[in-house]
């Protein structure tokens, strides 16, 4: 094989690790949120509004990435489960902000246990998990 064919192999890919490490840890993370009755998306949001409540749909978006097309439903189940109320903006009704209820705040104390859980599974040294993390938001920063 010559070396621009091992440019094409899959197991040399970046992009291939990534994707494959994003559907991986994205499945280690479902038994855990289930006991929530949370998918990973919604559990991202919650992230986002456990460290800011009442924050706007498109400053969730833009943290998660996600547009309003994908966001609109999740949020609307969410609220069906009473984690979370929508509400237009008084002075610009196209704004939607978005509050957790009661329920969605208490679901937090559960979830405390997850990155502790995923650390566990993941069964590497913090600092190396952490410094993984900052080299992939510096990579994704670049792009």
């Amino acid at each position: 094989m010559t070396e621009k064919d091992e440019l094409l192999k899959l197991d040399n890919q970046l992009c291939f690790a990534l994707y494959n490490a994003s559907k991986n840890i994205t499945k280690t993370y479902q038994p855990l949120l289930k006991r929530l009755d949370l998918t990973y998306t919604q559990y991202i949001a919650l992230l986002v509004l456990w460290e800011k409540d009442e924050v706007t749909l498109s400053e969730i978006g833009a943290r998660l990435n996600l547009d309003s097309g994908t966001l609109t439903p999740m949020l609307k189940a969410m609220e069906s489960k009473d984690l979370l109320l929508r509400k237009k903006g008084v002075d610009d009704e196209r704004k939607i902000f978005i509050k957790l209820t009661e329920k969605g705040k208490a679901l937090k104390e559960e979830a405390l246990k997850i990155p502790q859980e995923m650390m566990c599974k993941i069964n590497l040294p913090k600092d190396k998990i952490f410094a993984l993390r900052d080299l992939i938001n510096k990579f994704n920063s670049k792009l």
